[in-house]
Protein backbone atom coordinates (compact mmCIF):
# COMPACT_ATOMS: atom_id res chain seq x y z
CA UNK A 1 0.00 0.00 0.00
CA UNK A 2 1.50 3.52 -1.12
CA UNK A 3 1.96 5.63 1.63
CA UNK A 4 -0.83 8.03 -0.64
CA UNK A 5 -3.26 4.99 -0.81
CA UNK A 6 -2.88 4.27 2.74
CA UNK A 7 -4.07 8.01 4.00
CA UNK A 8 -6.49 7.86 1.31
CA UNK A 9 -8.14 4.81 2.98
CA UNK A 10 -7.38 6.13 6.94
CA UNK A 11 -8.78 9.37 5.69
CA UNK A 12 -12.11 8.07 4.77
CA UNK A 13 -12.56 5.63 7.50
CA UNK A 14 -12.19 8.84 10.02
CA UNK A 15 -14.67 10.54 7.60
CA UNK A 16 -16.68 7.72 7.79
CA UNK A 17 -16.18 6.44 11.25
CA UNK A 18 -18.94 4.03 12.55
CA UNK A 19 -21.24 6.04 15.05
CA UNK A 20 -22.51 3.80 17.98
CA UNK A 21 -24.73 6.18 19.25
CA UNK A 22 -27.14 6.17 16.13
CA UNK A 23 -29.72 3.72 15.79
CA UNK A 24 -29.48 0.14 13.86
CA UNK A 25 -31.77 1.62 11.14
CA UNK A 26 -29.43 4.72 10.47
CA UNK A 27 -26.46 2.91 11.14
CA UNK A 28 -27.73 0.70 8.41
CA UNK A 29 -28.32 3.82 5.77
CA UNK A 30 -25.03 4.59 6.91
CA UNK A 31 -23.34 1.48 5.72
CA UNK A 32 -25.55 1.66 2.72
CA UNK A 33 -24.47 5.10 1.48
CA UNK A 34 -20.61 3.46 0.53
CA UNK A 35 -22.79 2.78 -2.99
CA UNK A 36 -22.94 6.50 -3.30
CA UNK A 37 -19.06 6.49 -2.77
CA UNK A 38 -17.75 3.64 -4.72
CA UNK A 39 -19.60 3.39 -8.21
CA UNK A 40 -19.68 0.49 -10.22
CA UNK A 41 -17.97 0.53 -13.34
CA UNK A 42 -19.69 1.50 -16.65
CA UNK A 43 -21.42 -1.04 -18.77
CA UNK A 44 -22.26 -2.88 -15.12
CA UNK A 45 -25.74 -4.75 -15.11
CA UNK A 46 -27.26 -3.91 -11.63
CA UNK A 47 -30.63 -5.75 -11.70
CA UNK A 48 -33.17 -6.54 -8.33
CA UNK A 49 -34.07 -10.17 -8.29
CA UNK A 50 -35.07 -13.33 -6.18
CA UNK A 51 -33.44 -16.54 -5.57
CA UNK A 52 -35.15 -19.50 -4.05
CA UNK A 53 -37.32 -16.87 -2.10
CA UNK A 54 -34.80 -14.54 -1.35
CA UNK A 55 -34.15 -11.21 -2.34
CA UNK A 56 -30.96 -9.51 -3.49
CA UNK A 57 -29.25 -8.20 -6.65
CA UNK A 58 -27.74 -9.63 -10.03
CA UNK A 59 -24.90 -8.11 -10.41
CA UNK A 60 -23.33 -8.63 -14.10
CA UNK A 61 -19.97 -6.87 -15.52
CA UNK A 62 -19.75 -7.03 -19.27
CA UNK A 63 -19.28 -9.50 -21.29
CA UNK A 64 -20.08 -11.96 -17.76
CA UNK A 65 -21.24 -15.27 -18.17
CA UNK A 66 -25.00 -16.16 -17.51
CA UNK A 67 -24.67 -20.26 -17.03
CA UNK A 68 -21.84 -19.09 -13.99
CA UNK A 69 -22.68 -17.88 -10.74
CA UNK A 70 -20.57 -16.21 -7.81
CA UNK A 71 -23.52 -16.29 -4.79
CA UNK A 72 -22.15 -13.69 -2.75
CA UNK A 73 -23.06 -13.25 1.15
CA UNK A 74 -21.99 -9.68 2.17
CA UNK A 75 -20.32 -8.06 5.93
CA UNK A 76 -21.39 -5.98 8.41
CA UNK A 77 -21.48 -8.53 11.55
CA UNK A 78 -24.91 -10.27 10.35
CA UNK A 79 -26.44 -6.96 11.46
CA UNK A 80 -25.62 -4.30 8.75
CA UNK A 81 -24.93 -4.44 5.05
CA UNK A 82 -26.82 -5.31 2.46
CA UNK A 83 -26.69 -5.83 -1.95
CA UNK A 84 -26.44 -1.91 -2.01
CA UNK A 85 -23.63 -1.62 0.25
CA UNK A 86 -21.30 -3.94 -1.21
CA UNK A 87 -22.18 -3.43 -4.97
CA UNK A 88 -18.99 -2.15 -5.80
CA UNK A 89 -17.23 -5.09 -4.60
CA UNK A 90 -19.21 -7.69 -6.14
CA UNK A 91 -18.91 -5.81 -9.46
CA UNK A 92 -15.52 -6.17 -8.91
CA UNK A 93 -15.51 -9.79 -8.46
CA UNK A 94 -17.90 -10.26 -11.30
CA UNK A 95 -15.81 -8.32 -13.79
CA UNK A 96 -12.38 -10.11 -12.68
CA UNK A 97 -14.55 -13.54 -12.97
CA UNK A 98 -16.17 -13.56 -15.67
CA UNK A 99 -18.95 -14.97 -14.52
CA UNK A 100 -22.44 -13.28 -13.25
CA UNK A 101 -23.38 -12.66 -9.40
CA UNK A 102 -25.94 -12.89 -7.46
CA UNK A 103 -25.71 -10.45 -3.60
CA UNK A 104 -28.30 -11.63 -1.21
CA UNK A 105 -30.10 -9.38 1.55
CA UNK A 106 -30.12 -12.26 3.97
CA UNK A 107 -32.17 -11.37 7.02
CA UNK A 108 -30.24 -9.52 9.30
CA UNK A 109 -30.27 -9.75 13.15
CA UNK A 110 -31.34 -9.14 16.11
CA UNK A 111 -34.85 -8.97 14.17
CA UNK A 112 -33.73 -12.36 12.38
CA UNK A 113 -31.17 -14.31 14.83
CA UNK A 114 -29.72 -17.27 13.88
CA UNK A 115 -29.90 -19.41 12.08
CA UNK A 116 -31.90 -17.05 9.85
CA UNK A 117 -28.96 -15.78 7.91
CA UNK A 118 -27.95 -19.49 7.36
CA UNK A 119 -30.91 -20.95 6.37
CA UNK A 120 -31.38 -17.97 3.58
CA UNK A 121 -28.06 -18.55 2.19
CA UNK A 122 -29.14 -22.47 1.36
CA UNK A 123 -31.95 -21.15 -0.13
CA UNK A 124 -30.18 -19.12 -2.21
CA UNK A 125 -28.19 -21.36 -3.02
CA UNK A 126 -30.52 -23.93 -3.47
CA UNK A 127 -32.51 -21.75 -5.93
CA UNK A 128 -29.71 -21.36 -8.09
CA UNK A 129 -29.59 -25.33 -8.53
CA UNK A 130 -33.74 -25.27 -8.89
CA UNK A 131 -33.18 -22.32 -11.93
CA UNK A 132 -30.67 -25.01 -14.03
CA UNK A 133 -27.25 -23.33 -13.22
CA UNK A 134 -25.28 -26.40 -12.46
CA UNK A 135 -23.65 -27.14 -9.28
CA UNK A 136 -19.98 -26.70 -10.81
CA UNK A 137 -20.51 -23.64 -12.27
CA UNK A 138 -21.59 -22.18 -8.86
CA UNK A 139 -19.22 -20.41 -6.23
CA UNK A 140 -20.31 -19.11 -2.90
CA UNK A 141 -18.25 -15.80 -1.58
CA UNK A 142 -18.47 -13.28 1.11
CA UNK A 143 -16.89 -10.77 3.20
CA UNK A 144 -15.94 -10.16 7.25
CA UNK A 145 -19.33 -11.77 8.34
CA UNK A 146 -20.60 -13.25 4.96
CA UNK A 147 -16.70 -15.01 5.00
CA UNK A 148 -18.29 -16.76 7.61
CA UNK A 149 -21.63 -17.01 6.68
CA UNK A 150 -19.94 -18.49 3.50
CA UNK A 151 -18.32 -21.23 5.69
CA UNK A 152 -21.43 -21.92 7.37
CA UNK A 153 -23.55 -22.50 4.36
CA UNK A 154 -21.03 -24.91 2.81
CA UNK A 155 -21.17 -27.04 5.89
CA UNK A 156 -25.00 -26.89 5.67
CA UNK A 157 -24.96 -27.74 2.37
CA UNK A 158 -23.41 -30.57 3.09
CA UNK A 159 -25.40 -32.01 5.99
CA UNK A 160 -28.24 -31.55 3.80
CA UNK A 161 -26.48 -33.68 1.41
CA UNK A 162 -26.97 -31.02 -1.65
CA UNK A 163 -23.92 -31.04 -4.32
CA UNK A 164 -21.26 -28.77 -3.41
CA UNK A 165 -20.65 -25.60 -5.42
CA UNK A 166 -17.30 -25.42 -7.22
CA UNK A 167 -15.49 -23.61 -4.64
CA UNK A 168 -15.25 -20.42 -2.06
CA UNK A 169 -14.18 -17.75 -1.27
CA UNK A 170 -13.74 -16.19 2.98
CA UNK A 171 -12.43 -12.79 2.63
CA UNK A 172 -11.34 -11.39 6.03
CA UNK A 173 -13.71 -14.46 7.74
CA UNK A 174 -15.36 -13.75 10.87
CA UNK A 175 -15.60 -17.68 11.78
CA UNK A 176 -15.53 -17.55 15.59
CA UNK A 177 -18.17 -15.41 17.65
CA UNK A 178 -16.55 -16.27 20.81
CA UNK A 179 -13.59 -13.11 20.04
CA UNK A 180 -11.21 -16.01 21.56
CA UNK A 181 -8.41 -15.28 18.94
CA UNK A 182 -5.15 -14.20 19.90
CA UNK A 183 -5.01 -11.22 17.31
CA UNK A 184 -7.94 -9.68 19.04
CA UNK A 185 -4.94 -8.89 21.03
CA UNK A 186 -1.86 -8.30 19.54
CA UNK A 187 -3.37 -6.59 16.54
CA UNK A 188 -5.79 -4.55 18.17
CA UNK A 189 -4.25 -0.99 17.71
CA UNK A 190 -2.84 -1.95 13.85
CA UNK A 191 -6.65 -2.89 13.34
CA UNK A 192 -8.06 0.38 12.02
CA UNK A 193 -11.71 -1.29 12.00
CA UNK A 194 -12.47 -3.73 13.95
CA UNK A 195 -12.99 -3.97 17.82
CA UNK A 196 -13.37 -6.93 20.14
CA UNK A 197 -15.98 -4.76 22.10
CA UNK A 198 -18.21 -3.96 19.03
CA UNK A 199 -18.27 -7.92 17.73
CA UNK A 200 -19.10 -9.23 21.06
CA UNK A 201 -22.29 -6.67 20.80
CA UNK A 202 -23.25 -7.96 17.06
CA UNK A 203 -22.52 -11.53 18.26
CA UNK A 204 -25.14 -11.09 20.67
CA UNK A 205 -27.50 -9.72 18.44
CA UNK A 206 -26.66 -12.77 15.78
CA UNK A 207 -26.19 -15.63 18.37
CA UNK A 208 -29.81 -15.25 20.08
CA UNK A 209 -29.80 -18.46 22.60
CA UNK A 210 -27.75 -20.13 20.16
CA UNK A 211 -24.08 -20.67 21.87
CA UNK A 212 -20.94 -19.12 20.50
CA UNK A 213 -19.15 -22.17 19.74
CA UNK A 214 -21.88 -23.50 18.06
CA UNK A 215 -20.51 -24.54 14.32
CA UNK A 216 -23.40 -23.11 12.14
CA UNK A 217 -22.34 -19.86 13.60
CA UNK A 218 -18.54 -20.00 14.27
CA UNK A 219 -17.52 -22.47 11.39
CA UNK A 220 -14.24 -21.68 13.12
CA UNK A 221 -15.53 -24.81 15.40
CA UNK A 222 -16.56 -27.15 12.82
CA UNK A 223 -15.23 -30.27 11.02
CA UNK A 224 -15.29 -29.41 7.09
CA UNK A 225 -14.78 -32.87 6.39
CA UNK A 226 -16.32 -32.68 2.39
CA UNK A 227 -15.97 -29.14 1.60
CA UNK A 228 -15.26 -27.74 -1.95
CA UNK A 229 -11.89 -25.95 -2.26
CA UNK A 230 -11.80 -22.76 -0.54
CA UNK A 231 -9.69 -19.40 -0.67
CA UNK A 232 -9.05 -17.44 2.14
CA UNK A 233 -8.02 -13.99 1.84
CA UNK A 234 -6.82 -12.20 5.49
CA UNK A 235 -4.75 -8.55 6.31
CA UNK A 236 -1.45 -9.21 8.37
CA UNK A 237 -3.46 -6.06 10.03
CA UNK A 238 -6.55 -7.72 11.33
CA UNK A 239 -7.86 -8.82 14.91
CA UNK A 240 -9.81 -11.27 12.66
CA UNK A 241 -6.35 -12.52 11.29
CA UNK A 242 -6.63 -15.88 14.10
CA UNK A 243 -10.30 -16.58 12.81
CA UNK A 244 -8.48 -16.93 9.27
CA UNK A 245 -5.99 -19.11 10.64
CA UNK A 246 -8.05 -21.23 12.75
CA UNK A 247 -10.48 -21.65 9.68
CA UNK A 248 -7.05 -22.75 7.68
CA UNK A 249 -6.49 -24.96 10.12
CA UNK A 250 -10.02 -27.06 9.83
CA UNK A 251 -9.37 -27.05 6.56
CA UNK A 252 -6.00 -28.78 6.05
CA UNK A 253 -6.63 -31.04 8.78
CA UNK A 254 -10.32 -31.96 7.04
CA UNK A 255 -8.02 -32.57 3.57
CA UNK A 256 -9.71 -29.37 1.65
CA UNK A 257 -8.03 -28.10 -0.82
CA UNK A 258 -7.15 -24.45 0.82
CA UNK A 259 -5.31 -21.56 -0.30
CA UNK A 260 -4.58 -18.95 2.57
CA UNK A 261 -3.17 -15.40 1.78
CA UNK A 262 -2.43 -13.42 4.51
CA UNK A 263 -1.67 -9.87 2.94
CA UNK A 264 1.15 -7.63 4.17
CA UNK A 265 0.14 -4.62 5.83
CA UNK A 266 -3.41 -4.75 4.42
CA UNK A 267 -6.74 -4.25 6.63
CA UNK A 268 -10.47 -5.59 7.35
CA UNK A 269 -11.45 -6.10 3.80
CA UNK A 270 -9.19 -3.78 2.12
CA UNK A 271 -10.99 -5.23 -1.17
CA UNK A 272 -13.90 -2.32 -0.45
CA UNK A 273 -10.99 0.52 -0.98
CA UNK A 274 -10.57 -1.09 -4.35
CA UNK A 275 -11.30 2.13 -6.56
CA UNK A 276 -8.22 3.54 -4.33
CA UNK A 277 -6.35 1.10 -3.09
CA UNK A 278 -4.18 -1.28 -5.58
CA UNK A 279 -3.94 -3.95 -3.27
CA UNK A 280 -7.37 -4.18 -2.92
CA UNK A 281 -7.53 -4.38 -6.91
CA UNK A 282 -4.77 -7.06 -7.18
CA UNK A 283 -6.78 -9.33 -3.80
CA UNK A 284 -10.22 -8.83 -6.63
CA UNK A 285 -7.92 -10.40 -9.43
CA UNK A 286 -6.73 -12.81 -7.31
CA UNK A 287 -10.49 -14.02 -6.91
CA UNK A 288 -10.95 -13.71 -10.19
CA UNK A 289 -8.18 -15.81 -11.43
CA UNK A 290 -9.25 -18.70 -8.49
CA UNK A 291 -13.30 -18.37 -9.74
CA UNK A 292 -12.38 -18.85 -13.66
CA UNK A 293 -9.94 -22.16 -12.48
CA UNK A 294 -12.16 -23.58 -10.36
CA UNK A 295 -15.31 -23.36 -12.25
CA UNK A 296 -16.58 -25.50 -15.05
Amino acid sequence: MGRSERAGVLQFLQANAADETIDIAGRRARMDALANYFPVPDGTEIEPGEIGGIEGEWVRAKQARRDAVLLYLHGGGYVLGSSKSHRHIVAAMSGAGGLSAFSADYRLAPEHPFPAAVDDAVAAYKGLLDSGIAADKIAIGGDSAGGGLTLAALLALRDKSLPPPACAVAISPWADLSQGGEAYRTRAKRDPMITKAGLDGMAAAYLGKAGAKTPLASPAFADFKGLPPLLIQVGTEEALHSDAEAVKARAEAAGVEVSFESWAGMIHVWHAFHPILSEGRDAIARIGSYLKAHIA
